[in-house]
């Protein structure tokens, strides 16, 4: 089995001078940081004290979950012969919000439209969506069903 290793960098940077002093005394901003990559401004989502004009965890994974199948996708159809010329996904999560304050997502929809360059790519491009969740490696790492509504269209 071949092992793969990742890194990344959080910095806290929302202290507003008395740290953790309260909980409405500091800012829930953060840096997210990877060698050699542009670093991306943190917060919480707004219901919990976030800043709404940063990302937050939450649309980082269903980032990740979207991209991580767009890219499988795009191998498979690249294999396949299909030639897709555009691709642009409006993934939707919902989380659940328990008692304790804490929470846990219960499923995501990927709703990617597909472009292709022939008329005759369509239906073997519609099937690849499903084929994709067996390989995507965050699909793979979650608790919950990753489902897709796909349209494919030509150009």
């Amino acid at each position: 089995m071949k092992t793969h290793h990742y890194k990344a960098i959080i910095q806290w940077t929302g202290n507003r001078g008395t740290g953790t002093s309260g909980y409405r005394d500091y800012d829930r901003n953060h840096t997210i940081s990877v060698e050699n990559k542009a670093i991306i401004d943190g917060s919480s989502d707004p219901s919990f004290r976030g800043d709404k004009t940063k990302h937050n965890p939450e649309e980082m994974f269903l980032s990740s979950l979207s991209s991580c199948h767009m890219l499988w996708y795009l191998h498979f159809c690249s294999e396949a012969g299909i030639i897709v010329i555009d691709y642009t996904d409006e993934a939707t999560g919902i989380m659940e919000e328990t008692s304790n304050g804490s929470g846990h997502f219960t499923e995501v929809t990927l709703h990617p439209t597909v472009i292709v360059s022939e008329e005759s790519m369509i239906e073997k491009a519609e099937k690849f969506h499903h084929q994709v969740n067996e390989y995507c490696f965050i699909a793979n790492s979650v608790n919950f069903p990753v489902k897709h509504i796909p349209i494919v269209l030509v150009k």
